[in-house]
């Protein structure tokens, strides 16, 4: 095996082609299995391990997590009952999000709204559902709906 770092671009591509193989199998059903992606990572990390109390403090500290990796630039919040819309600049898999833009295709799965998604349903009891993912250049703003607690 190479020591060599692979590329960002080449590691981008590689999951892009995983994506879109999966979207071409199971087309809008393919984002209701797409939840699950990075958590494993986050988790090595001690995401469940988190002290907040609200849903603002855990997507501070998932912000924080992710812009310690390096995985984004920023990630900003707006809390309105039911309603979370996250905003997410500089990610390194935005390349995969404007590719499936440019087909026609909405994109399906976000690794940082999958971490907040887990944390809020772990950490709170709150299921939570991401609606919506809407691509802009250099960032994404993602609607989650947040249900009560279980």
């Amino acid at each position: 095996m190479s020591s060599k770092n692979v590329s960002l671009k080449y590691a981008n591509s590689i999951m892009y082609d995983l994506q879109k193989a999966f979207w071409d199998e199971r087309g809008k059903g393919a984002r209701f299995r797409m939840t699950t992606v990075g958590r494993e990572y986050f988790k090595d990390k001690g995401l469940l391990e988190l002290k907040a109390d609200s849903v603002a403090a855990i997507v501070d500290t998932i912000a924080k997590m992710l812009k310690d990796e390096g995985v984004i630039a920023d990630l900003t919040q707006k809390h309105d009952d039911r309603l979370l819309r996250l905003k997410v600049k500089g990610c390194l898999h935005h390349d995969i999000e404007e590719k499936f833009v440019a087909k026609g295709v909405e994109p399906f799965t976000c690794v940082p709204a999958n971490l907040v998604v887990m944390a809020l349903e772990q950490v709170l009891n709150r299921p939570v559902e991401l609606a919506e993912i809407k691509v802009e250049s250099g960032s994404c703003e993602l609607l989650l709906v947040l249900f009560d607690p279980r």
